[in-house]
């Protein structure tokens, strides 16, 4: 994902939209249809075409209500079946103290104090919850989403920079929730920290990268190498638009570390414009070539949608995923 999407929305952003959105949720269990309360039980999503499974992950809705309830609903409209679910989502669910609201731009030198007094405040409140709270509520979690008919793939808590007690608590939580492992940001402090963190709790610590493979000299097999529990989340769609090479290249040479590939439609670095997300269709990524890579070798690879073109005038989030999910089954069905 990059750091700020198309539509303005930073990640930073995506997770301070939480306590406001946390009155807000839909009942994705029911379905209503036609007028008065009549309600027709939802039909369960399934999204694997062709023996591949196509899921998405959370950000592609960062512009709308990110509760575990409305992100299900979503799911469930969009007819994906597997989701990477960010740790935003699953922590609001399971009850964690919210931070304090970031005041304006305009804000006084003492409300400012003030601000971060609370911030601090909130990040121990936030560290002692985490470190002591029961995973009942994670396991309630997972019970509502594969009730659905949907499964939570990955738990992205990007945890490298909490303590050891966090940590534990971080795998702890996403192997309750079903999940195959925890991911991150790839680089070396990650690598190192969480590589022997998965190895413990018998799960994955699973590295997303940027546009870093378009620096020299740089590869994937050297974050590799720190632990067998190291897997990829690789980014195809910036992995083209950082080299404009051919992302089959990398996914056939390393298809047993790779999870989950994140599926967008970027330009190449020569396009016009250069590295930039697209519709689907409309862009240079072979999204083709590496959906029936996957279908054609049966490698046990999901493929997950990450939305980040801009959502047309008129349309949301979901609207826009659920096109790119018929863009995979069209390819992937013929």
């Amino acid at each position: 994902m990059d750091n700020i999407g198309k539509n303005g929305f930073s990640r930073r952003r995506f997770i301070q939209m939480t306590a406001a959105a946390a009155t807000l949720a839909f009942a994705p269990a029911d379905i209503i249809s036609g007028a008065g309360s009549k309600k027709v039980k939802a039909k369960k999503p399934d999204s694997k075409f062709g023996g591949v499974q196509i899921g998405a992950i959370t950000y592609s809705w960062r512009s709308m209500s990110p509760t575990a309830e409305d992100t299900l609903s979503y799911c469930i409209q969009c007819g994906i079946s597997s989701i990477e679910l960010m740790s935003n989502t699953i922590e609001l669910y399971a009850g964690i103290p919210q931070g304090p609201a970031r005041p304006p731009r305009e804000a006084t030198d003492e409300q400012k104090a003030a601000f971060q007094k609370a911030s601090q405040e909130a990040a121990e409140a936030q560290k002692k919850w985490r470190t002591t709270v029961s995973m009942d509520k994670f396991a309630e979690l997972r019970k509502m989403y594969n009730k659905a008919g949907v499964k939570i793939h990955i738990a992205k808590f990007s945890p490298e920079n909490w303590s050891d007690e966090e940590i534990d608590y971080a795998f702890r939580a996403a192997k309750t929730l079903g999940a195959k492992g925890v991911s991150t940001e790839i680089g070396d402090k990650s690598c190192q920290k969480l590589g022997p963190f998965a190895e413990k709790h018998g799960m994955y610590a699973i590295m997303h990268q940027h546009l870093q493979p378009g620096e020299a000299g740089w590869n994937f097999e050297k974050f590799l190498a720190y632990s067998p529990a190291i897997m990829l989340n690789f980014d195809a769609g910036h992995y083209f638009g950082a080299t404009g090479k051919h992302p089959n290249e990398i996914i056939e040479k390393l298809h047993d570390r790779i999870i989950s590939i994140h599926m967008k439609d970027k330009t190449s670095p020569k396009g016009t414009p250069p590295n930039t997300n697209m519709d689907w269709g409309k862009g240079e990524t072979p999204v083709k070539d590496i959906l029936l890579l996957l279908k054609n070798n049966k490698w046990s690879i999901n493929a997950d949608i990450e939305l980040e073109y801009p959502v047309p005038e008129g349309s949301d989030a979901v609207k826009e995923v659920k096109k790119c999910v018929e863009y995979c089954r069209n390819i992937l069905e013929k």
